[in-house]
């Protein structure tokens, strides 16, 4: 969720400190050069394991497509560092916001079927009205959620608590659990149904509906990150195609790609193969889940992203047929906004949830102790993944990750430029 770190203030920053002032890591950042003449696979691993060596990251795993081939899939560090247990190309993990390029290879494939188009308004699919209370009169259209511009924001106040809960069975007497439960207030919970979560906030007796969860704005003028939209979304294509959501996209998006560990079912997670978030290398956290699950909680692992991975470069040069026509990948990623819409520091424009920026199609996602990075060149000749149990959510951590990323990506962009 790449905005859910503006939900983190500086109260729970302390916490988060004071919990963990005993800590032995060393917070001194050491910048690596810039690499060069990165050709070779063993010149990549060499790069990829002096950052693991000199920055604060448990784990990583990276995917590499070029010219409709995987050129590159590795792993790094640890799933688990206690247990020094490593990080594998079969490690499972959450891959927080990138899903939501999952929720857009969902909305393509419900497209091409029929149940509805970009323009259609949502009220004519779910069974009760949602309306914006501070825009009584805004039609929100499929499109408005696929681009962040329905008018529905997540409310800060009750985003994270409403949201994210502990799985049972957790170890609930460290640091890591104390900082979810204490700092953040979440409670040990089973997943509810999608329907019931989004409920709450559209149901006019829902313990979170309010003006909080709207802006007044007309649909499609305005641009906000919206977890709570892209859930929404999800019941869209659930109530459309009479399909559960998850069971929806497992049928049409991982088994016919062979993700055959990757899931939004987290129930379905085999934990102990699941790479541990961490907040710091000596802060566990438990194992978590979001009952707005499509927004940021598919469970997947390096293997089965190299074959999303390379659907998405073939498809975005009318080369593959895997999950629909030609034309539908074309819509992912065909700008959908009029330019400026998007805030320039974050993307020049957007397509299905994807984001265009500088030449790639791309998208981010950090939640608690995960962090992850796409991107796909315009024109389909490459693409990457990085997946990682490093925090880029906590503000202290937040530029940590953000430093460790662009050290991956430029050692990425020398390996495929040399290659």
């Amino acid at each position: 969720m790449t905005t859910i770190s503006r939900f983190i203030g500086f109260i729970l920053l302390t916490f988060f400190m004071l919990l963990t002032s005993c800590s032995s890591d060393d917070d001194t950042q050491v910048v690596l050069p810039e690499p060069t003449g990165i050709k070779t696979t063993a010149q990549l691993d060499s790069y990829f394991e002096s950052i693991i060596e000199t920055e604060q990251v448990p784990g990583f795993a990276v995917s590499i497509a070029k010219n409709n081939d995987l050129i590159y899939q590795q792993a790094f560090g640890y799933e688990n560092l206690q247990a020094q247990k490593a990080f594998t190309n079969e490690t499972v993990i959450n891959i927080a916001s990138v899903s939501k390029t999952f929720v857009a290879a969902a909305t393509a494939k419900s497209i091409e079927q029929g149940y509805f188009t970009l323009d259609t308004p949502i009220n004519d699919i779910l069974p009760i009205a949602i309306i914006n209370l501070e825009n009584t009169d805004a039609i929100i259209r499929v499109k408005h959620l696929v681009t962040h511009t329905s008018g529905i924001v997540d409310d800060p106040n009750t985003y994270l608590v409403a949201n994210y809960f502990v799985l049972p069975n957790q170890n609930m007497a460290t640091n890591g659990a104390s900082i979810l439960t204490d700092g953040l207030g979440l409670e040990v919970s089973e997943p509810i149904a999608l329907d019931d979560y989004l409920s709450e906030y559209f149901i006019e007796d829902g313990e979170l509906y309010g003006s909080s969860n709207f802006i007044a704005v007309d649909p499609g003028e305005a641009w906000s990150y919206s977890n709570v939209a892209t859930a929404l979304m999800g019941l869209v294509i659930e109530v459309a195609t009479e399909t559960d959501f998850a069971t929806y996209v497992d049928e049409y998006v991982l088994r016919p790609l062979q993700m055959n560990t990757s899931t939004f079912d987290v129930l379905e997670v085999n934990q102990q193969a699941q790479a541990v978030p961490y907040l710091d290398k000596n802060t566990p956290l438990p194992f978590y889940g979001n009952h707005g699950y499509p927004e940021g909680s598919i469970h997947t692992t390096n293997l089965d992203l190299g074959q999303y991975l390379l659907d998405m470069t073939m498809g975005i040069k009318g080369q593959s047929n895997t999950l629909f026509g030609q034309e539908y990948y074309e819509l992912l990623f065909t700008e959908q906004l009029p330019a400026g819409t998007v805030p320039s520091a974050f993307a020049e424009n957007h397509g299905i949830y994807w984001y265009n920026n500088g030449g790639s199609w791309t998208h981010g996602g950090n939640s608690l102790g995960v962090s992850s990075h796409l991107e796909v060149r315009e024109d389909g000749s490459s693409g990457f993944f990085i997946i990682s149990n490093m925090d880029g959510t906590f503000s202290e951590n937040d530029p940590k990750w953000d430093a460790v990323k662009t050290q991956i990506t430029l050692g990425i962009h020398e390996f495929i430029s040399n290659n």
